[in-house]
């Protein structure tokens, strides 16, 4: 392990190893989708997107690679004695750093089919991260916007419909859809804007993982709520302390949950409705915080990362 090396150099190191690692994946990846564009047989397309699967699988275990080589983390994981690579599953996670999806990918590589993301369907027209992302199956979704709405009332749920279809290839295919709740990476700054009712986590929103349980529910055989933390790093940003060599503990907990039923209809029209399923996100994340405070006490983070408990009630 080179961590003795100076701070820049370690970064220097990182960020260049970091660089070659996805070009090298990422450009397979595309010139996989560019076959899968030409082949007009499914079972083939089908088998060309296992294999881009696999390039994901390289890419996330080149980066545990390069952890390794570059950093001396002591890994604290719970949960991974019962997922199974043949199953479908709803991931749900706290956001702390654009270094969770490759910390969450290393972890969970081996265990769970590999994560893909609900994706705008404009993303698919960007040149190589497009055609990359539709290569490994990620579902895009299309958004109507309250306007066009409103010109057009009859649009209503034509979104939900286009995303289950798109969608519909999974049901043969083990998949993993991860949605970040709280829909921003945390901050001090943001927490305190929001005034969340939490110590270490925003305040997190229903929508997203409604619309992915109305599009796909019946297919997830679980929902796994994973929660990941750097106890040290916790109020800086963890990919900047990873590539400089000063991370030294990666906490992951996974919690395998069954799936909660979302009535769409009924999510979409009735506010009293959506407020109950709102209330059991809103638990969740309660459990959560409480969760990570007792982690950050377990490895003894010190007094300026552990943030003092909100007076605020409980945001139901």
């Amino acid at each position: 392990m080179l961590n003795f090396l100076p701070g820049s150099l370690l970064y220097f190191l990182s960020t260049l190893l970091l660089i070659i690692n996805t070009v090298v994946w990422a450009s397979l990846i595309s010139i996989g989708g560019i076959i899968k564009l030409l082949i007009p047989f499914t079972i083939a397309r089908n088998g060309l997107t296992h294999l881009m699967n696999r390039f994901m699988w390289a890419w996330a275990s080149c980066n545990g690679g390069i952890l390794y080589l570059l950093a001396d983390i002591e890994w604290d994981i719970e949960g991974l004695d019962n997922l199974d690579k043949n199953s479908w599953y709803l991931l749900i996670s706290n956001h702390l750093s654009g270094f969770d999806i490759a910390a969450q990918t290393y972890v969970l590589r081996n265990h769970i089919p590999m994560l893909k993301f609900f994706l705008k369907k404009e993303l698919m027209y960007v040149p190589f991260l497009g055609l990359g992302c539709w290569a490994l199956d990620m579902p895009f979704m299309t958004r109507t916007s309250p306007a066009k709405l409103k010109k057009n009332p009859k649009l209503k749920g034509k979104d939900l419909e286009t995303t289950r279809r798109a969608c519909e290839k999974f049901r043969g295919m083990p998949t993993s859809i991860i949605n970040y709740v709280e829909g921003s990476r945390f901050t001090a700054e943001k927490h305190a804007r929001q005034d969340s009712p939490y110590r270490y986590l925003l305040r997190p929103k229903a929508g997203g993982i409604a619309f992915a349980l109305s599009a796909m529910g019946e297919q997830f055989t679980n929902l796994l709520d994973v929660t990941v933390l750097y106890p040290e790093v916790f109020k800086k940003d963890a990919l900047y302390e990873v590539m400089h060599g000063r991370m030294k503990k990666i906490v992951v907990r996974v919690k395998v949950l069954p799936v909660p039923e979302v009535d769409n209809k009924r999510y979409f029209s009735e506010a009293t409705y959506r407020v109950d399923f709102q209330r059991w996100l809103n638990d969740l994340w309660e459990e959560k915080d409480e969760e990570i405070h007792q982690l950050m006490l377990k490895h003894n983070a010190t007094s300026e990362h552990i943030v003092n408990k909100p007076s605020a009630a409980k945001p139901h």
